[in-house]
């Protein structure tokens, strides 16, 4: 209106134009050009948006440190706090393998139950999805992975392992609590929801890519974004850290078998020797990294075991070995292995000997490298400094672990963070898949609090985003 008012010079104005373009100077009056006062304008609009934005960021923020701390509060009071312990206990003390979770699975409904959640199941096999909110989009996801290790457990506590040969080891039955703690917190405000959560308890992590099934089966269709969790004894309890862009590395397995021809170590030159074109391969493979590779993009070719005769007197026919290769790519990881396949049949076929390959493609799937988006990481970020202070809220390195997590973040936005279990008045110091692995329980309502943050404040600020 003002600009029209000072061009439009034949409409009567309140305003004098001349009073606007002119100034007094000591030489009389100086002709002040329209384009500086179009520049003051601009610049008190600039400062007034500015202003502006700066009062909704602050109001925003305040609007995020309210929330977390009535969800933590909430999640620490002593009747919430040993809802959790038990719930943790009760899993911990029965764990099950990779698509056997059908304890914990049932464990899980029975709780929604509870809570009034309404859920989906199965999926892959023994999978569950709550849903809480509108059941209108946006739709965020927050994930727990179920699945328990063969491994025997060796700390002597009342709430030990009473399946033999089995643990969580992994802390998967932490991150079980946590979600349904965030179960509880998020039915409470269900009313406030501005979108749908989506409660995703997923089975077999450990190899399986049971992600990737439940993404088959549709079990994550028309989720926008999603949020997970993994414990961590190396940070302490009450901080988290995650990085932007790739965290962790692509990893797939392999089976080698070479076949040759058997006989007595007598008479070596009436047989084909598999162990020898089996140790050629093995130490050739370690080449790969050493020479073929940039020094700068990490790689891993590590063998695990071989398998062969068990006489000292005969050369066997047939020696297997295995093992595992990892890339923070995905695109470095199919170049392993076709680098691998080539080396072992090209070894044995030196030695007179054949050759197969299995990378297990179907039964211990590949997993993509974990690739967080950028934005789903700094509303973690900013969550993460709300709920614990900016100081405990750390950049992770990349490691060289794998997670079917990846899957998801193929398939969508989203971020995953690490949660720290380390207090060493409790022993919680061994790393993870170690039968003396220990977890400090005051990480579960952290935890809770962590993904019904996230999740709610992701609603709120996209709901925002479509209006």
């Amino acid at each position: 209106m003002l600009c029209h008012l000072m061009w439009d010079t034949n409409r009567p104005s309140p305003i004098k134009i001349s009073s606007l373009v002119k100034t007094k100077t000591n030489s009389g009056e100086l002709k002040v050009g329209v384009c500086d006062l179009m520049a003051w304008l601009c610049l008190l609009m600039i400062l007034s948006t500015c202003q502006t934005t700066w009062a909704l960021d602050t109001r925003s923020e305040s609007k995020l440190s309210n929330l977390t701390r009535v969800l933590l509060e909430s999640a620490r009071e002593p009747e919430f706090f040993g809802w959790l312990k038990r719930i943790r206990r009760r899993i911990h003390e029965y764990p099950e393998l990779a698509f056997e979770e059908d304890n914990t699975s049932e464990l899980i409904k029975s709780e929604l139950d509870s809570l009034g959640v309404e859920y989906s199941w199965p999926f892959a096999k023994t999978g569950v999805v709550g849903s809480i909110g509108s059941g209108l989009q946006p739709w965020f996801g927050l994930r727990a992975d179920m699945d328990a290790l063969p491994i025997q457990e060796m700390v002597e506590w009342e709430h030990k392992s009473k399946n033999n040969g089995k643990m969580h080891a992994c802390g998967h039955d932490a991150h079980v609590t946590m979600l349904l703690g965030a179960a509880k917190l998020l039915e409470r405000m269900k009313d406030e929801l501005k979108g749908t959560v989506k409660l995703v308890f997923q089975p077999g992590e450990e190899s399986y890519g049971g992600a990737y099934h439940m993404l088959k089966e549709g079990a994550l269709d028309n989720v926008q974004g999603i949020f997970g969790l993994h414990v961590a004894p190396e940070i302490p309890v009450g901080t988290v850290d995650s990085r932007p862009g790739p965290m962790l590395a692509a990893s797939g397995r392999f089976i080698a078998t070479i076949n040759g021809k058997g006989g007595h170590a007598a008479r070596p030159q009436d047989t084909r020797d598999p162990i020898l074109a089996a140790s050629f391969a093995i130490l050739a493979l370690q080449h790969i990294v050493s020479r073929e590779t940039d020094p700068l993009d990490a790689m891993v070719v590590s063998v695990g075991f071989i398998e062969a005769g068990q006489a000292g007197n005969v050369i066997p026919e047939t020696m297997r070995f295995g093992g595992s290769i990892r890339s923070m790519t995905t695109e470095g990881l199919v170049f392993l292995q076709q680098r691998v396949k080539q080396i072992v049949e090209m070894q044995a076929a030196v030695h007179q000997c054949t050759a197969s390959l299995d990378f297990m493609e179907e039964k211990m799937r590949p997993y993509p490298s974990t690739v967080n988006d950028e934005a789903m990481y700094e509303h973690g970020k900013l969550v993460g400094e709300a709920l614990l202070g900016e100081s405990n809220v750390h950049l992770a390195p990349m490691t060289m672990g794998a997670e079917d997590f990846s899957f998801y973040s193929q398939k969508m936005k989203a971020a995953f963070f690490f949660i720290g279990t380390k207090n060493e008045a409790v022993r919680s110091v061994k790393r993870l898949h170690s039968p003396y692995f220990v977890i400090d329980e005051e990480v579960l309502p952290i935890g809770a609090a962590f993904h019904a943050a996230v999740a709610i404040s992701y609603l709120d600020d996209h709901a925002m985003d479509s209006q």
